[in-house]
């Protein structure tokens, strides 16, 4: 019997900034910037997953 768990990242990332913006507003820049490039280089990731 196998279980897949299909978990996406980009909600969990998404609470997870959104938390530590409202703990620490002074690194906004940041942690928006963080988000932005995990976002893309996962995207990137699933799309060329997808084109093979």
């Amino acid at each position: 019997m196998n279980m897949y768990m299909n978990l996406a990242i980009e909600p969990i990332l998404a609470i997870v900034i959104g938390i530590l913006i409202l703990l620490v507003p002074r690194f906004l820049n940041y942690f928006v910037a963080v988000y932005l490039i995990v976002v893309g280089i996962l995207g990137l990731m699933h799309h060329s997953l997808t084109i093979t």
